[in-house]
């Protein structure tokens, strides 16, 4: 794969070679779709767990360009999700896109591009934020960013967005002219490890010596991961988080300064080796959608896009206080005024992001929103619930609409399902975190 530096200053891109510290060894319903495949007409590429899967009898599918695993032979669907809520699953994320933005001038980008704060962020910690555009507000793509040095940041994004958001980061830099090193870590691997059991299972396995009990969710550390022949890994960063809902971890494998090809098969079979399948099982990208979905997390190209502000998707807490006084990221003038309702002055916004329960069949993407005969929404997400027997889903329904416990309609496969707007996450979050 191509992997590149780009060198934001006050001149033309310029080629260089990658050159990380010690402390950068890791840690649409728009008019953009970046859910599924990569419509490049490329060949699909393959994570460096590509043969692992294959040879675990995992049924692959493509996924943001690449060869991704749905599930596996060993588990249903449903058994894969209650196996993660109730054990861990391990599960590929390498199809996602990893940065590295360093120097001077790297938090004020962030700041500029994001509607976050970063340079008064602790090191070692990050947050989920979103990418904007400037004059709309509209989301880019979502992202979590982590500092991991004084001027130094982990970015991860989705796989599925990597042209458009290179093509996006690559122009914001050139407009911004700031002394900011950007590197897309091309050719690395990333594991999520999640579940009740997984802080357990990682503890057994770590070469470093960490207090997980005091490694709170948002954290991240450097270590070494022991692996199954004796030896050790390279320095991984690992972040407490994912994607699930349940407490996990996020292990990420350097592939511009290590061999993350091999290093993330190995760990990976350490993993399992250590844990034992009574605890651990491999899963794939069906119970990742579904756990997910009950957790009330977002999926770009479903449920944010290019026409979508954080305010509209319910995501306005991750806008600093200090960013609603002083503005100056990208939309700003169009996302801080939705802050406020229109009854108290501001814009307010027409439509938001909820959640649902469904009776009879599940809602899909696409489906209408009812109320009285009239559309008032659109579905964005939906599936079954493993966890609460029930059909859940996700979508924007109009302003004043929105409280939980409203009742409406959706309609699927042209017959009306009845529904109430219901409060996410449909299932409580477990992340580990420090006493209030």
């Amino acid at each position: 794969m191509k992997s590149f530096t780009r060198i934001a200053r006050a001149s033309p891109r310029v080629k260089a070679s990658a050159s990380l510290s010690a402390a950068g060894r890791l840690s649409t319903a728009g008019s953009i779709r970046c859910a599924s495949n990569a419509s490049s007409g490329e060949p699909l590429k393959k994570t460096p767990l590509y043969d692992f899967h294959v040879a675990n009898g995992a049924k692959m599918v493509p996924f943001a360009g690449y060869h991704m695993p749905v599930q596996y032979s060993s588990l249903s669907l449903a058994d894969s999700h209650h196996f993660t809520r109730n054990h861990a699953s391990l599960f590929d994320v390498s199809h996602m896109v990893q940065h590295i933005f360093k120097g001077p001038a790297a938090a004020a980008f962030l700041e500029k591009v994001t509607p976050s704060s970063w340079s008064n962020v602790a090191p070692m910690s990050g947050k989920l934020t979103t990418f904007l555009w400037p004059g709309t507000g509209g989301i880019v793509d979502d992202t979590i960013v982590t500092r991991i040095g004084e001027d130094e940041f982990y970015v991860v994004t989705n796989g599925a967005c990597l042209d458009k958001d290179t093509k996006y980061i690559d122009e914001e830099l050139g407009k911004f002219g700031g002394d900011v090193q950007w590197t897309r870590l091309d050719g690395s691997g990333l594991v999520a490890l999640q579940g009740p059991q997984a802080a357990e299972i990682l503890s057994e396995v770590l070469a470093t010596d960490i207090n997980l009990k005091e490694f709170y969710f948002g954290n991240t550390v450097q270590a070494e991961l022991k692996l199954a022949d004796g030896g050790k890994t390279h320095p991984v960063l690992i972040s407490r988080g994912g994607y699930t809902g349940e407490d996990g971890f996020e292990i990420s494998f350097n592939g511009k300064l290590y061999p993350a090809l091999e290093s993330t098969v190995k760990a990976v079979e350490s993993l399992i080796k250590t844990a034992g399948p009574e605890r651990l099982q491999m899963a794939g990208l069906g119970a990742r959608d579904s756990l997910r979905l009950e957790a009330g997390m977002c999926l770009y190209g479903h449920d944010l896009d290019d026409t979508t502000t954080p305010v509209e998707a319910g995501l306005s807490w991750i806008i600093s206080p200090e960013r609603r006084k002083a503005g100056g990221f990208h939309g700003a003038e169009i996302i801080l005024p939705q802050l406020t309702p229109k009854s108290k002055g501001g814009s307010g916004v027409e439509r938001r992001r909820v959640g649902f329960v469904v009776q009879g069949a599940p809602a899909r993407e696409g489906a209408e929103i009812q109320k009285d005969g009239q559309t008032i929404g659109t579905i964005t997400s939906g599936v079954p619930s493993p966890t609460l027997g029930k059909n859940i889903a996700m979508g924007y329904i109009k302003d004043g609409q929105h409280k939980a416990g409203t009742e409406v309609d959706v309609v699927v496969r042209g017959r009306k399902r009845q529904a109430v707007v219901t409060k996410m996450p449909f299932t409580p979050a477990k992340y580990w975190k420090a006493a209030a």
